[in-house]
């Protein structure tokens, strides 16, 4: 029986073959112990170009784990991961290809490309013509990387999940498009016909989206072979586990084998809603061209539904049906869409992502059209006040994409996907797409947009096409100009910003005028309401600067800009205006206890209750915070914090206000104007007044968002007024002050390579002084830290109290006058939190008042070094100059053990011999250890932020 079904398939192999234009035959043998596959592979390459190819680039994605040079080595690095840096070399993988010949077993010249190490490139014996086709044989050992750096590889229960793992050719339109893997998930190949012959242990099983048949087992080797083919195929996953979790579903449409679970959903109740967006993806993609689609955990967890459905289960607001209905319907879809639409998913990535957004939209809007942002908190007491809880679930789409923009670190949606950050890439970017989709189907009325993109779809079903094809395609579908959607909307990073500017009435007319304040073409849809009700829309095109339309009196009392909201708007608080009315009515003032989404019908502003510890001096300060942040970033931020000190019992806290002003499609993209003021202990009964208005200027490579390379150029004015209280333990003996204090910053905060110069200077009365700092650090190919940093501070002038030391530069323990650092005990000099260090000035760690170089009231130049041991364990040791007034420049050093445990978070320093000695063997060793520690939340939250802008 076996042998008959092995010839019929052959048979229909062969066949297939026949008019095949791309064909891949693999014999593979995979050895679990080695974690390796052997290969041997035929690859017939048709020229589908009018051009003569004198060679054939191949793809090799698994050799680009092989070094920690690659590109997807970089791509880890930039996103602050060293994974992979710091993996040993077994754990990550390569390729080793033995021969590739042609069909007559003549050698061929092959190369990996110096810059794309998982690119080779085959010269051909003899040119290949139009319309012909080349036949490569290929022999080659694949090491299989672990699955911890990009989830595919080997994984640590000894399973296989492999994608592009084995060699294929890259497509040739008049230019080859072969680029190295980034972990994008965007391979570019053409279409082909596979025939997969797979040798493995008798105790695994294959899983992949060809269809399969079990050909032979070999009992006394444990081994087993599974023979598998798909004709027109791009698909290359892989799963081969030990114990496979694929369900196997069998729709009206086709099979779908998924892993995806959700816990408390019965098998049938998920043969339900599969066979539902089966159902749905036919009717709005086409029919899907293949029996089987893998819908796998891995292709859901890469590219999740981010959001509160991320919640675990116990905590999330989401019905079970909800939460496994959505994983599975948006993998599905990216999925269905990758393997039958063949665009370029690196260049032209936005209409596939876009599409999947707009579809999950649709599907939601069709079977949960009640479901609420916040899922069922929404009707619980107390949130239910809150403007987030009024909100649709497709809304999410919209925030996300906005909290991006409003950072003005948005990105056009046509940027290479390698050149996206990872925000902009993940989510970002996808929610635009998806939105501006919706957008354009709700202004071309004239036609069903989404009938129209599924005609697009079914007619190039597994063709190759470009974003051009679907733009003609969708032009010529409707009357409307739409040039804009292409041009400024994918194109550009224009935002989407209008105004109602004034509302005039006449006897029978309204003349309405609308402000465009951007430089684009996109329309805008205006609103007509009576007693909240809406009685008209009217989509108004073509605004330059402002458009005045006449519109017949009715029985209108306030236009609307966009109030379906489906206009993904950079600003909407000024959408509202009423026909007869004052600012008041228009926006009537809004109270909320603690932060909300933006609500454009009010001027709003926000009460949050604020628990705090910044200082032993003040203890826990308890109060509150009245400020007018929302969730998305607003140009104005203004905030009033009044707090009651628990210890020192007083009444302490701060105001601030800041303007942001963006800047676009240049270097310098972000001016910030603020003023602040704050009381707060600074000793025991000791307080200070510090006023500080200020100016920031930040600059970044317009050309490359992904760059963590940033320059910040400041100038503030930090006016500082100390009072002491009777019980205080220190004087007071330098009158109040100011110091205008200019900075300029030049950073590249790389994981794996830092650098950061700064210069600072300031001026008072009393004296002027500049100072210089430059850190670098590496993490070098043999996973070893080095830091070192560079110190130098001199005085322009000096005219303060030579007996004190209160503007001096510092050796270990900067004294601060300008409060700028989080010192939780600052005028301590003995204890715990006299310990606590910030590496800034000297950056020592020993303390050498004993010899008198603690402070420089001249000049300091130091170094600071260190380097690992072991893991986090490193040695350090610094070495300066101190020069003060009269007084010799003295040479101090000093050296011990670092615990570099979360690098400028949270730090140890064990001093050992210094100027003092053996540090080590002194008494009290215990008050030497110096700790660098942060309690300030938004200071760890950069750890998170760092990752993905």
């Amino acid at each position: 029986m076996i042998k008959t079904l092995y010839i019929s398939f052959v048979l229909f192999i062969f066949c297939n073959f026949l008019v095949a234009q791309n064909r891949i035959e693999i014999d593979a043998v995979v050895a679990v112990e080695t974690k390796t596959i052997s290969i041997s592979q035929t690859i017939v390459y048709k020229n589908e170009s009018n051009d003569v190819l004198s060679e054939i680039y191949l793809n090799d994605w698994n050799n680009s784990y092989s070094t920690k040079s690659t590109p997807l080595a970089k791509r880890f690095e930039e996103e602050f991961s060293t994974k992979f840096h710091l993996a040993k070399s077994e754990q990550r993988g390569y390729t080793v290809v033995t021969s590739i010949k042609d069909k007559n077993n003549a050698s061929l010249e092959y190369n990996n490309l110096k810059t794309h190490p998982d690119v080779i490139k085959v010269v051909l014996k003899d040119p290949l013509q139009p319309g012909e086709a080349y036949t490569i044989k290929l022999n080659y050992n694949l090491f299989v990387p672990d699955a911890t750096f990009t989830d595919y590889g080997f994984t640590k229960n000894g399973d296989f999940e492999l994608k592009y793992w084995y060699i294929t050719p890259t497509i040739y339109d008049g230019k080859w498009h072969y680029y190295s893997n980034k972990n994008l998930d965007d391979l570019f190949i053409p279409k082909a016909d596979i025939s997969l012959r797979i040798t493995h242990p008798l105790n695994y099983r294959v899983t992949s989206e060809l269809d399969g048949l079990i050909l032979e087992s070999d009992v006394p080797n444990r081994t087993q072979t599974s023979i598998l083919s798909g004709k027109d195929r791009i698909d290359t996953y892989l799963s081969l586990r030990k114990f496979p979790r694929f369900s196997f579903i069998q729709t009206d449409d086709f099979i779908v084998l998924s892993d995806i679970n959700e816990k408390g959903l019965t098998g049938g109740e998920k043969a339900l809603i599969t066979d539902r967006i089966t159902r749905f993806l036919t009717d709005n993609l086409g029919a899907y061209p293949h029996n089987m689609l893998v819908v796998s955990e891995i292709d859901y967890n890469k590219n999740p539904l981010y959001g509160l459905n991320q919640l675990p289960s116990f905590l999330s607001p989401f019905p079970e049906q909800f939460q496994y209905e959505l994983k599975l319907l948006k993998t599905a879809t990216k999925k269905y869409l990758d393997n039958t639409i063949l665009l370029n998913p690196r260049k032209e990535h936005w209409l596939i992502e876009g599409l999947q957004i707009y579809f999950l939209m649709k599907y939601v809007d069709t079977y949960y059209p009640d479901m609420k942002l916040l899922g069922n908190l929404a009707n619980i007491w107390g949130i239910k006040a809150f403007h987030a809880a009024d909100l649709d679930f497709n809304f999410q789409y919209f925030l996300y994409s906005m909290e991006i923009a409003r950072k003005n670190r948005d990105q056009p949606l046509n940027t290479s996907k390698d050149s996206l950050t990872k925000f902009n890439a993940n989510i970002a970017g996808k929610y635009k797409a998806g939105v501006g989709l919706n957008y354009l189907d709700q202004f071309t009325d004239d036609i069903n947009l989404t009938s129209s993109i599924t005609e697009f779809l079914t007619k190039n079903q597994l063709k190759p096409i470009k974003i051009s094809d679907f733009e003609s395609f969708i032009k010529s579908k409707t009357s409307k100009d739409i040039d804009w959607f292409f041009k400024d909307f994918i194109g550009t990073r224009k935002k989407i910003d209008f105004k109602i500017k004034s509302v005039e009435t006449t006897e029978d007319s309204i003349r309405l005028t609308i402000k465009n304040k951007r430089d684009n073409k996109m329309p805008v849809s205006i609103f007509k309401l009576s007693n909240d009700s809406v009685i008209g829309k009217l989509w108004v095109e073509n605004i330059k600067g402002e458009k005045t339309i006449l519109l017949p009196k009715d029985s209108t009392d306030k236009f609307v800009i966009d109030y379906d909201n489906n206009i993904p708007e950079f600003n909407q608080r000024d959408n509202y205006k009423s026909v007869n009315g004052s600012i008041l009515n228009n926006k009537p003032l809004q109270f909320r206890l603690f932060k909300d989404i933006e609500d454009p019908d009010y001027n709003q502003i926000f009460f949050m209750p604020l628990v705090e510890f910044n200082n032993i001096y003040d203890g826990l300060t308890l109060g509150t915070k009245v400020y007018n942040k929302t969730i998305l970033r607003k140009r104005l931020n203004y905030r009033i914090s009044p707090q009651y000190a628990t210890k020192s019992k007083s009444l302490t806290g701060s105001v601030s206000a800041f303007y942001t002003h963006n800047l676009e499609n240049q270097n310098l993209f972000n001016v910030t104007y603020g003023l602040t003021a704050g009381y707060r202990s600074f000793a025991e009964d000791a307080f200070f007044t510090r006023i500080r208005p200020s100016v920031e200027f930040a600059f970044r490579d317009d050309d490359n968002f992904r760059s963590n390379k940033i320059d910040v150029i400041s100038a503030r004015y930090v006016s500082i007024n100390r009072t002491a209280g009777e019980n205080a333990v220190i004087e007071i003996d330098e009158p109040d002050y100011g110091v205008f204090n200019l900075r300029y910053t030049h950073a590249n905060p790389g994981i794996i390579n830092f650098s950061s110069f700064n210069t600072d200077f300031q001026v008072s009365n009393q004296f002027s002084k500049l100072s210089l700092n430059y850190e670098f650090r590496k993490l070098t190919q043999g996973n070893r830290n080095v830091n070192l940093r560079l110190f130098a501070g001199f005085f322009l002038k000096n005219n303060s109290d030579p007996a004190s030391d209160y503007f001096s530069f510092a050796l270990d323990r900067p004294q601060d006058y300008l409060f700028d650092l989080n010192y939780l005990g600052r005028s301590e000099d003995s204890g715990l939190f006299s310990q606590q260090i910030i590496i800034a000035e000297g950056g020592f760690k020993s303390q050498l008042d004993e010899l008198d170089a603690e402070f420089a009231n001249q000049w300091m130049t130091t170094v600071n070094f260190s380097t690992s041991i072991w893991r986090y364990i490193q040695a350090y040791t610094d070495l300066g100059l101190v020069k003060n007034k009269n007084i010799d420049p003295k040479f101090v050093y000093d050296s011990g053990i670092r615990l570099n445990l979360v690098e400028d978070y949270f730090e140890i320093y064990l001093p050992i011999y210094s100027n003092l000695g053996w540090e080590i063997a002194q008494p009290n060793y215990d008050q030497r250890i110096r700790f660098m520690f942060t309690v300030d939340p938004q200071v760890l939250l950069g750890l998170f932020r760092r990752k993905w802008y």
